[in-house]
């Protein structure tokens, strides 16, 4: 090319320069610092380093092991019968229908005599993978609750950091420890297992097992499900809203009360000493629905 080819080519260009320049600089800062759309996939860091929810309605996106978490709300710190937790890792975001279930449970133990109960995880504001604590909470469909009993006077949240909050399992993992589970364990379990629109509810498996015995038969006990950790926590998880078809529910728990052999292979063996864990098939790891794309960059 003779350079007065090249000339007439540097002209033609610049002007789109100049209009991509002014097209990026009119964006706004926060777009311009979000991952490219066609770049590699978001980390949990990008999710995390969001401190606001998208203006959006409120909509549920894939899974709550693998979502994202449109027009999330905010948990309020305090409420009747709650309190949050550790608010400062900004992570009591969720749909509607999950600050109305944490709502109706506080309400439903605050008349059965209960003290305030501790909030802790929802989501982040958008949902989306965390950096470290949880593999599920992404979709705004889980919530924390602790099963910790003793009266709470209201104090700052910032005072409600730093807490320690004792196991109701045994040392060795086989039962409750009978000095600290009570009856009233029991029934905040029932309350937050029959509320309506709950999917399931994880204890640790030796919490499961007590249950059993002193419960064996009941309804509400097919929802309480067996699982490692959650030994001075309750883990609920919703069903998909109707508000959000993008939503994917896991498949609902078996019939029955749940208090059988299935209950009973948490404590052999393989369950209390599993093997090393393999790594997974080659390729890529699971990426997130793409409407989450939309979620992460929108204003």
């Amino acid at each position: 090319m003779t350079f007065s080819g090249i000339a007439r080519a540097a002209a033609a260009i610049r002007p789109l320069l100049a209009a991509g320049l002014a097209l990026l600089l009119a964006m706004p800062e926060s777009a311009r610092a979000q991952p490219n759309r066609l770049g590699p996939p978001a980390s949990a860091a990008d999710w995390a380093a969001l401190s606001r929810p998208s203006q959006a309605p409120p909509r549920v996106i894939g899974r709550t092991n693998l979502g994202c978490l449109a027009g999330g709300q905010a948990l309020a710190p305090e409420g009747p019968g709650w309190q949050a937790i550790r608010t400062s890792r900004n992570r009591h975001w969720g749909h509607p229908a999950t600050l109305g279930l944490v709502a109706h449970i506080a309400g439903q133990a605050r008349a059965a005599g209960l003290p305030d109960l501790w909030i802790g995880d929802l989501s982040q504001p958008r949902g989306g993978p965390m950096p470290w604590g949880h593999a599920s909470h992404q979709s705004g469909l889980d919530a924390d609750i602790w099963l910790d009993l003793r009266p709470k006077p209201r104090v700052p949240a910032a005072m409600r950091e730093d807490l320690t909050i004792p196991s109701l399992v045994r040392a060795d993992g086989l039962d409750v420890d009978p000095a600290r589970w009570t009856a009233r364990h029991a029934t905040l379990i029932r309350i937050a297992a029959e509320a309506p629109g709950l999917d399931r509810l994880l204890v640790n498996p030796a919490i499961k097992r007590r249950l059993c015995a002193d419960h064996a038969g009941a309804p509400w006990l097919r929802r309480v499900r067996p699982w490692r950790g959650h030994d001075s926590h309750m883990h609920l998880r919703l069903r998909c809203p109707a508000d959000s078809p993008e939503c994917q529910d896991i498949a609902p728990p078996p019939p029955g009360d749940g208090c059988d052999a299935s209950l009973d292979w948490w404590f052999s063996d393989e369950a209390r000493q599993p093997p090393p864990r393999r790594p997974g098939p080659p390729g890529p790891p699971p990426r997130l629905p793409a409407s989450c794309s939309a979620v992460l960059l929108a204003r």
